[in-house]
């Protein structure tokens, strides 16, 4: 099993992504038809296609971390922020990033952050295809290292908060 992580952008187009990803016929399988068969109130896990009718492979499960929350984040969700995990996803597979088995021998479970004030689609679209490439990549390559991790805790924040005094 991977996991992995990447922030992309800022404002409210900015992207943040969680990936688990591994051999269907672990935990990351059952995570990944568990997430797709239980959806909630505002989640709609879906599976994630680079055009009607082609799914990514591996198959992955988008899952939004946000409520859906209006037409206009629904469909920057659906839209742009998905595109961009579709593409993501599936470069890393045809550029060698995921090894070949993955094609039909994994799934990806992505965890995806689109903003409710999301208003900008491309942008929206090119966040989401580099935080996707970009968790898939840190999965396999097991970033970050303790090293970056040690330097980090200096600074703790996010983009909504930076403690004071600390």
């Amino acid at each position: 099993m991977y996991i992995g992580e990447s922030f992309v952008g800022s404002g409210p187009n900015a992207a943040h992504i969680n990936v688990v990803l591994g051999p269907r016929s672990g935990p990351v399988g059952t995570a990944w038809a568990n997430a797709l068969s239980s959806p909630s109130a505002g989640h709609l896990p879906y599976m994630v296609v680079l055009q009607p009718g082609i799914p990514v492979k591996p198959a992955t499960v988008f899952v939004n971390k946000a409520a859906l929350s209006g037409e206009r984040h629904e469909m920057m969700t659906w839209g742009p922020a998905q595109a961009g995990v579709a593409k993501g996803i599936q470069e890393c597979l045809l550029e060698g990033v995921l090894p070949a088995d993955a094609e039909d021998g994994w799934c990806v479970i992505a965890a995806v952050w689109v903003d409710p004030k999301a208003d900008q689609a491309d942008e929206v679209f090119a966040n989401n295809y580099r935080a996707a490439k970009d968790a898939v990549t840190n999965a396999l390559a097991l970033l970050p290292r303790l090293s970056e991790v040690r330097e980090a805790v200096r600074d703790v924040h996010n983009p909504f908060y930076t403690p004071k005094g600390y």
